[in-house]
């Protein structure tokens, strides 16, 4: 049975869960979140020689109470032969004990620090102050997280506290179109990296003792606590609403790149080529991309919205090879002289 690296696949996509936390820490500086429903942004439209893929980009977080109206992603989805999916990883074949790392590291102790030390040994002065502060606000009095790994930590701390903003993972709008799909009739195209591992438990326990460099990720986590919160809220908002040029005026440094490459930095990792996940996902769903246009007259597909906005993004590939790329306020997509 394939299992998904949800560990890498979260820090990837930033497709995380939310743990719910109260508090007044962020009373101040938080916006209203929309709530009722919502349009939703725009579909991208890449298309040649007749040929149309309908791109959705997916947000994460987005606002926990909105109910998105999905009309046109409906009949896009009606009219389409296939459904690409979300980019994924995936172990493959089944590894057992290390897929349940992916899945659940703690059923392993695979999320605690090497040598029983706690984050207090690993992490410089500075930023433990920093997390004290903000775990006692988001967290709790919870001791368990003080035990993880820096990047498991900073992890816990930012699902519980997007929650406390009213905000929730993506997993419910991919979940709606897969339904959608499904209910049309709609072939799902499942776009997926195959990593393999051979001897599991042996990298299991390699991995246990090796350690991350997580500190990046972890200090960039604390930042976007302490100042981007507020931004989040809004960038879920513009989603919901369909602003796309409110998505584009807020950009944000994603400590998601930096958690993800924490996490290939484990040498377990490393010695069994799973480097340049980004890269590959990218050249991945790409070629998907182009067979899904030269087989069928309309496709539909999600991408994660970052990938989607970025100029050197995975539309980026399609129009440099000539494929006409447009936004959905019709602006077509510039293809930048590195292309």
């Amino acid at each position: 049975m394939r299992r998904c690296v949800a560990v890498l696949c979260s820090l990837v996509f930033g497709i995380a869960s939310v743990a719910a936390q109260s508090g007044d820490a962020i009373a101040e500086l938080e916006p209203i979140v929309v709530s009722g429903v919502q349009p939703g942004p725009g579909l991208w439209k890449v298309s040649k020689d007749g040929h149309v893929l309908w791109v959705l980009g997916v947000l994460s977080p987005l606002p926990k109470k909105m109910q998105w109206q999905t009309d046109e992603v409906a009949e896009r989805i009606g009219e389409s032969r296939q459904l690409l999916d979300m980019p994924s990883a995936v172990f493959e074949p089944d590894v057992g004990f290390f897929g349940r790392l992916a899945l659940a590291p703690s059923l392993v102790g695979a999320r605690n620090n090497p040598g029983r030390r706690k984050l207090v040994d690993v992490v410089p002065a500075a930023q433990y102050a920093r997390w004290s502060e903000l775990k006692h606000k988001y967290i709790g009095r919870s001791g368990k997280v003080e035990k993880w790994r820096p990047l498991f930590a900073a992890m816990e701390l930012y699902t519980s506290a997007i929650e406390k903003l009213g905000l929730r993972s993506s997993r419910e709008v991919v979940r709606t179109v897969r339904g959608l799909a499904e209910s049309a009739g709609v072939e799902r195209v499942p776009v997926r990296l195959e990593l393999e591992i051979d001897d599991p438990r042996a990298a299991l326990r390699q991995f246990k003792k090796s350690t991350l460099a997580d500190l990046e990720c972890f200090d960039m986590t604390l930042d976007r606590i302490e100042g981007d919160l507020g931004l989040m809220a809004r960038r879920a908002n513009a989603w919901a609403s369909g602003d796309l040029e409110g998505l584009r005026a807020l950009p944000y440094r994603d400590q998601m790149r930096a958690c993800m490459d924490a996490a290939l930095s484990a040498e377990v990792l490393r010695e069994r080529g799973l480097g340049d996940l980004e890269g590959r996902l990218q050249r991945l769903w790409v070629e998907a991309a182009e067979a899904a246009l030269a087989r069928n007259d309309v496709s539909f597909a999600m991408l994660p919205m970052d990938r989607v906005l970025d100029p050197q993004g995975f539309l980026a590939p399609l129009a440099a090879r000539g494929y006409v790329v447009e936004a959905p306020a019709e602006d077509q997509l510039e293809v930048t002289d590195s292309q």
